[in-house]
């Protein structure tokens, strides 16, 4: 088993392109059945659909959230298929088995007039401030996950053409569309940049932070924080919620959910149909006002 773990770890990381925390989190996840086994006196190969049952009752009788039993049931089952894949096992044992649903839980979202709100927030005078415009600008624009703005560099903005390169999960790259505002505000921010004596080691990155490296996400976490409390809002904000934003706008706008998938990275649409529930009240008007049913005659 030793032997079937090392393989499947660089499964994960060479084949799956999985990053050093996302590698973890799925052999943690595993290694809690796995002891669940040893515990049982099973051997993983002979594995039946009753001892998943079982392990999944163990895990809620011991208050685990249906969204991570969900998590450590699709990790043990990355494992099997990988069982599979490699001739250790000829059938799957969890083909059959019946994953708990994750409860859909509806991103906060903010409007332009709160992103402006917020982005009047940022004292233009402090060396950061035109930096921290351009970031939140091409989170809203972009529809960027944080580690994917903080890895941002130079030589992925094509901003003549008016899009951008960008390297999200499992090293997928993909090309995004940029506003023409967020473009106005990474030039101002170069302004200031050029005149930062940056390393040579993170001369490529976009965002810099005072100490002259890549900023991090904590970084960015931390002065949206700052920003929404002096703005006086009121919703959960972090980084992310511009992600969401960015979706939503698409949706309302009436972009085709396929290219919305597109543009965030998905590789399921399942993950991208969450923002059908967040326009409802939208769709609700629209069906009031041009249903023929609604329709009162003239």
């Amino acid at each position: 088993m030793d032997k079937i773990l090392r393989r499947y770890n660089q499964y994960l990381k060479l084949e799956k392109g999985y990053s050093g925390n996302t590698l973890d989190a799925y052999m943690r996840d595993l290694n809690k059945f796995l002891s669940f086994l040893n515990d049982e006196n099973i051997d993983p190969h002979h594995v039946q659909l009753e001892d998943f049952h079982r392990f999944s009752a163990t895990l809620i009788d011991i208050g685990i959230h249906p969204t991570s039993l969900a998590r450590i049931l699709a990790g043990v089952h990355s494992f099997y298929h990988f069982m599979v894949l490699s001739g250790e096992l000829e059938n799957d044992p969890m083909e059959l088995l019946d994953f708990p649903k994750k409860p859909k839980r509806l991103p906060d979202v903010l409007t332009i007039d709160e992103i402006d709100l917020i982005e009047s927030q940022i004292d233009l005078s402090q060396p950061e401030g035109h930096r921290n415009r351009a970031i939140i600008e091409t989170l809203f624009s972009c529809g960027l996950r944080v580690s994917e703005l903080c890895g941002l560099k130079l030589s992925d903005l094509y901003l003549d053409e008016g899009f951008i390169r960008v390297e999200g999960k499992g090293s997928k790259q993909r090309l995004v569309p940029i506003s023409g505002k967020a473009v106005k505000e990474l030039r101002l921010w170069f302004i200031d940049r050029n005149a930062i004596d940056i390393p040579a080691q993170y001369a490529d990155y976009v965002f810099i932070s005072r100490r002259k490296k890549n900023i991090s996400r904590i970084m960015v976490f931390h002065f949206i924080k700052e920003l929404v409390e002096k703005a006086g809002i009121q919703k959960t904000v972090s980084p992310h919620t511009f992600r969401h934003s960015f979706a939503t706008s698409l949706l309302e706008g009436g972009a085709n959910l396929r290219a919305i998938q597109t543009m965030l990275g998905h590789e399921s649409i399942g993950t991208t149909e969450i923002y059908l529930h967040t326009d409802t009240s939208r769709l609700r008007k629209e069906i009031l006002e041009h249903h023929p049913r609604n329709i009162k005659p003239s």
